[in-house]
């Protein structure tokens, strides 16, 4: 049930109410849609919508893994983790803040069984050689936690209305023996000088296991050119809170730079953000041309009740403003297994910049 649009107006008898396992009052107490939050008269009336962006505080409830891009075309497309983790769902419109209220579609859904079957997450929309692609992990039915890397395609203009092809698993380098053999997911793709990269997260290891974060030039949208590098593991005490984890990289680049941020151990609230830095131009394939910084440059903020930022994309405003996209929760403390707990809320954030570094900063 989506909210129907007229002239910034909408009609509260078709607000979809959104209820939470967790303690959430202040959000119990607000009917929300697209988290945009109306004053609760449940009157059936007609009511004015405060459509301007709002940074660190829920903006699309549920929706967790968030990724925003801003496309040739003009659009903005945001896909992301839903909580029965059994589909991708597109958005689009024609500005940042529309992406709130814009009606959600689904375009593909899960198998009933084996490959592509369980645990459908982390989607990420791409421009690339005049096709869209949707990059995703998905695990099987029968092997749940068999989760690997598998790609979308659509040749058609539109990607909201068009014809999806499922491309299968992605393909690594012929002489590569390591990728894709294990838990493997959250891939990104950005492109310099000329080359395209892929950058994924993949566990080795025996026991719990480690997520570490790897890096491949690309061949084709759909294969790897290069055999994989390792860029980072969890080195530091913050990223091994829960589970030893880099994964969520994202790319983010700005006069000669490159900024891949990475999200690091459990997913509750000592889930953060990390980040490595190279020179834009240089073998990005060699270890030694990346930074990682000692500490993370994104974590839980008590005193404004946003607890566990990450798996985070980027984009930019109407203005040119680069904007962090991430997911947060507003509850400390979670009941149960924090994967499947729902309340995980897409949330903005403008970044600031300082000698030429972005600065993550809630206030």
């Amino acid at each position: 049930m989506y909210c129907k649009k007229n002239k910034n107006h909408y009609n509260l008898d078709v607000i979809e109410l959104f209820q939470f396992s967790q303690n959430q009052n202040a959000l119990q107490d607000t009917p929300v849609r697209g988290g945009m939050a109306l004053k609760n008269s449940r009157t059936g009336g007609v009511q004015e919508v405060d459509t301007q962006l709002r940074y660190n505080e829920p903006w699309i409830l549920q929706r967790a893994d968030p990724f925003i891009c801003r496309q040739h075309n003009g659009k903005y497309y945001f896909t992301a983790s839903v909580p029965a983790y059994d589909r991708i769902v597109l958005r689009c419109a024609d500005t940042l803040a529309g992406i709130a209220g814009a009606e959600e579609v689904t375009i593909w859904h899960k198998h009933e069984s084996g490959i592509m079957s369980e645990h459908i997450w982390a989607p990420e929309l791409h421009y690339l050689d005049g096709k869209w692609y949707i990059y995703f992990a998905g695990g099987e039915k029968e092997n749940i936690w068999n989760i690997r890397p598998y790609v979308l395609e659509c040749a058609d203009a539109d990607p909201m209305t068009g014809t999806w092809k499922e491309l299968g698993k992605m393909q690594c380098a012929d002489d590569d023996e390591f990728s894709f053999r294990a838990f493997s997911l959250d891939a990104t793709v950005f492109e310099d000088s000329g080359k395209r990269y892929y950058v994924w997260a993949e566990k080795v290891g025996v026991g719990r296991q480690i997520s570490n974060l790897y890096i491949a030039e690309m061949e084709t949208p759909g294969k790897l050119k290069t055999v994989q590098v390792l860029l980072t593991t969890p080195d530091y005490d913050w990223e091994r809170v829960g589970f030893w984890v880099n994964e969520g990289p994202a790319a983010l680049k700005r006069d000669g730079k490159i900024f891949l941020t990475y999200s690091a151990s459990e997913t509750g609230a000592p889930y953060c953000m990390g980040m490595l830095t190279a020179e834009s131009g240089t073998d990005l394939l060699d270890p030694l041309s990346w930074k990682k910084e000692r500490y993370p440059v994104l974590a839980s903020d008590p005193s404004i009740e946003v607890y566990g930022p990450g798996h985070n994309s980027f984009t930019v405003d109407e203005e040119g403003n680069d904007i962090l996209v991430y997911h947060a929760r507003k509850e400390r403390v979670i009941e149960g297994d924090p994967l499947y707990n729902p309340n995980r809320h897409t949330m903005l954030m403008r970044i600031r910049w300082e000698n030429g570094r972005p600065v993550f900063d809630y206030k």
